[in-house]
């Protein structure tokens, strides 16, 4: 009964504090979001997952630069494999003020990626070159160090294949761990 007691009281206390520290300069944020999600159960059926993990370091506070890697498969019964693929940099601002902010434990942001970029289906029109992508997105700390998310972005690919150009827009979800620099400067010293 005492590890349950902790295991419901833990989440509240963690509640209490607001997002300040994740968000200064020379912290980082590693994680992933998942995208088209379609695990059909029927016979037959569709199988459909995009997968878009994600590292960047504060520059200053509220805004940090990085990478993103982005994998997309997508599988129908008799009309083949769809493959679409991406890497290059990104950046990211948190947009609210927490002091004026209704909600102390999540924050906006704008995300924008610039890269190398393809979209390959089975049926229809491919394109490969260059990619670019830009959406809001939303931020809820769970704790001090863990943040769960969603983002809509625009996604763009101009280059050649079958089609010079291919857009969509997508819903993702994600997590995201944020690290202190102080927790990155302990475990870079260690042997």
């Amino acid at each position: 009964m005492k590890y349950f007691r902790i295991f419901i009281i833990s989440p509240l206390i963690f509640s209490i504090f607001t997002v300040n520290g994740q968000l200064q300069k020379g912290n980082v944020f590693l994680g992933a979001d998942i995208a088209n999600l379609d695990l059909s159960l029927n016979t037959g059926s569709n199988f459909s997952a995009a997968l878009n993990p994600k590292a960047a370091w504060f520059i200053q506070d509220n805004l940090a630069i990085g990478g993103f890697v982005f994998f997309g498969l997508s599988t129908a019964k008799g009309a083949g494999t769809s493959v679409s693929y991406g890497i290059g940099p990104l950046a990211r601002y948190y947009i609210n003020d927490i002091s004026t902010s209704p909600v102390t434990h999540a924050r906006l942001f704008f995300e924008g990626n610039v890269g190398i970029q393809g979209s390959n289906p089975a049926v229809g029109n491919s394109t490969n070159g260059l990619g670019i992508g830009v959406g809001p997105g939303i931020v809820y700390f769970m704790t001090s160090n863990i943040g769960l998310e969603a983002l809509i972005k625009y996604q763009g690919i101009i280059g050649f294949g079958s089609s010079v150009t291919t857009s969509d827009l997508t819903a993702s979800f994600g997590a995201q761990i944020y690290l202190p620099r102080k927790t990155i400067e302990k475990a870079a010293k260690m042997p």
